[in-house]
């Protein structure tokens, strides 16, 4: 029987294979590919493990920027009102000063009233007695003229005291 090239190239595969299956080749294939698919899967694992916590601190930054969002809002609020009651102060202050100011202004009007009417009472009264006076002079003698004056300047100065 005569073998040609191939049954010789078949056998070398034969033995070829048998080589492989001796040497647990499949078995170390398969125990690195295992391994390579349990480091894949650990790969993903870890991703998803960090996307789970970068989801996380995602969300509390989220909460944190919402709870910073309030207080500012609040902050403004209370600004606003501190501001609202101060103009409010400010203006009763000033509508105060205001206030003062033209009771003051009255005031002052009004001595100055009273200061002029003394004044001219004041010039009433020294006309009055210089008439009275010139009046009893022609009516009169000196001596008469004289107790008479006496008298209505004692009487005048005891009326404006």
């Amino acid at each position: 029987m005569q073998f040609d090239a191939t049954f010789y190239a078949f056998v070398g595969l034969l033995l070829f294979f048998a080589l492989i299956a001796y040497l647990k080749v499949p078995g170390m294939m398969a125990k690195a590919l295992d391994e390579r698919a349990t480091g894949i899967q650990a790969e993903l694992d870890e991703a998803k493990q960090l996307r789970e916590e970068a989801q996380q601190l995602l969300a509390e930054y989220q909460q944190k920027r919402r709870e910073a969002e309030e207080e500012a809002k609040a902050i403004l609020a209370a600004a606003e009102r501190e501001a609202a009651a101060l103009t409010e102060e400010a203006r009763q202050k000033t509508e105060e000063f205001v206030a003062r100011r033209n009771a003051i202004s009255e005031q002052k009007i009004k001595q100055a009233e009273d200061d002029a009417i003394k004044a001219v009472r004041s010039a009433a009264v020294d006309l009055a007695v210089a008439a009275a006076e010139t009046l009893l002079a022609k009516q009169t003698g000196g001596d008469v003229q004289a107790s008479l004056f006496k008298d209505s300047i004692g009487q005048v100065k005891s009326r404006l005291n």
